[in-house]
């Protein structure tokens, strides 16, 4: 088995430094921003290289009530096939809620939430990764998740969760170092703990990313370096098994090259110093049986030896409801439901829309450009009574038809480079990106 060395997430922000980047072994690509068709150079001139790419996908939501979209499904694996991928990888964490399941508005959380560690919430994502292992064309791993707040009547640790959903489909862990930490801070889980229980064996390989701390809560940034204490759970991990990979996750703020190849650099370092922990050559192969079995070059896209357990009666319904919940207090303002901490469901909240705001600026430039300094404080003003509901780019449009229907923005220019934009993106036969920001130039010219 050849194991993945180390790697970093491919961005198209840092293409061309990753092309430069001495010892880079393979890069990871989110699944959702490529098209199988149209493959990012950078991308090709790597693979030519020999580099592997492995798609990440981020909007399955394995972890929610519903039944996985076979859309999606099938966009994945169109990914991995297109990217030649040994694997691909997504999260244990739902994205969505309500819908027919619950008989409520379809929900979108537009960001990965955790699910409850209970039993109901253990059955069910059995079966949705079950079903998605059936129709991906390489083997699947799971990424533990990071999170603000956690669910109340839980039956299970992160540790046990994970080793039983291993246990019952056979499918591998993408252990995330960085999100053991924010768990630690935030809910205040230890990541020994979690690593004892875990199995190693099932390890396909392990993210690395920095974060920041503010008023005692934890933030995955993946915006900052990474601190002291994520490489120290790395070399704990690492002192207890051979990872088969190790990735460092930068996703904004990226530094220049030299600053990610310290990075790299401080994160080979931590394997080294856990592997001699160890009392082991961190060059020695897995033992047989652990690494071998799980490792990326498997050639078993099923389940291997899970055991198959069907869901109880009504366990989605019941999973549904209590997702729905969660999800509407966070994004449509509805009470917080009992049992939950309120004020980590505020920052929660806060955080959602806070990304949704970020996002929307990135798929919809243009707003930000009309708007101005104002665009932010509209955004988050509009994302607190409406939640998402059809991605981001809907958002955009929503966004701008509530300012438009309330008369907004106040300067006359602005209001019609907006309406102009609104009118490209929404019509028939929507503009070009560049017709879409010139019009909006001379809009904004016009009432100047």
């Amino acid at each position: 088995m050849r194991g993945l060395g180390t790697g970093i997430g491919w961005r198209p922000e840092i293409a061309d430094a990753v092309e430069r980047m001495p010892g880079i072994d393979w890069v990871e690509v989110v699944a959702e921003n490529v098209c199988p068709g149209h493959l990012p150079e950078s991308l090709l001139r790597l693979r030519e290289r020999g580099v592997t790419v492995v798609p990440h996908g981020v909007s399955l939501g394995l972890g929610g009530a519903g039944r996985p979209d076979e859309e999606r499904l099938a966009a994945l694996a169109e990914r991995a096939e297109a990217l030649g991928a040994p694997l691909v990888t997504e999260h244990i964490a739902f994205v969505r809620a309500g819908g027919p399941l619950t008989a409520s508005p379809p929900l979108e959380a537009g960001h990965l939430l955790p699910v409850p560690r209970t039993r109901d919430a253990l059955d069910v994502l059995c079966e949705n990764v079950r079903i998605a292992q059936e129709a991906l064309p390489v083997p699947l791993a799971l990424e533990n998740i990071a999170a603000l707040f956690s669910w109340p009547g839980e039956e299970m640790s992160e540790g046990r969760f994970l080793a039983e959903l291993v246990e019952r489909t056979g499918v591998r862990l993408l252990i995330d170092v960085a999100n053991l930490h924010t768990n630690r801070v935030n809910r205040g889980e230890d990541p020994v703990r979690t690593l004892d229980a875990l199995p190693l064996e099932a390890l396909a390989y392990v993210h690395v990313a920095g974060g920041f701390e503010r008023d005692g809560v934890w933030h995955d940034s993946h915006a900052h370096p990474v601190p002291r204490p994520v490489l120290d759970i790395l070399a704990d991990l690492a002192a207890r098994t051979v990872p088969p990979g190790v990735l460092l996750e930068r996703d904004e703020d990226f530094p220049g090259p030299a600053e990610l190849e310290e990075e790299l650099e401080a994160i080979r370092h931590a394997v080294r110093a856990g592997r001699g922990r160890s009392g082991t050559d961190a060059g020695r192969p897995a033992p047989a049986g652990r690494a071998d079995a799980a490792g990326p070059a498997g050639d078993n896209a099923g389940p291997a030896g899970g055991v198959a357990v069907p869901v109880p009666p009504r366990a989605r319904e019941r999973l549904g409801v209590a997702q729905t919940a969660v999800l509407s207090s966070l994004v449509a303002g509805t009470p917080v439901p009992e049992g939950f901490d309120r004020v980590r469901m505020r920052v929660q909240a806060r955080a959602l829309a806070a990304k949704r705001a970020d996002v929307v600026a990135k798929v919809a430039p243009e707003l930000p450009v009309i708007l101005g300094e104002g665009y932010r404080e509209a955004f988050l003003e509009y994302a607190c009574r409406r939640p998402m509901s059809g991605g981001y780019r809907r958002d955009a449009l929503d966004f701008a038809g509530l300012l438009l229907k309330t008369g907004r923005p106040a300067d006359a220019g602005a209001r019609r480079a907006l309406r102009a934009w609104w009118l490209d993106r929404a019509g028939p036969a929507p503009g070009s990106r560049g017709r879409l920001a010139a019009r909006a130039r001379k809009a904004l010219l016009r009432g100047s």
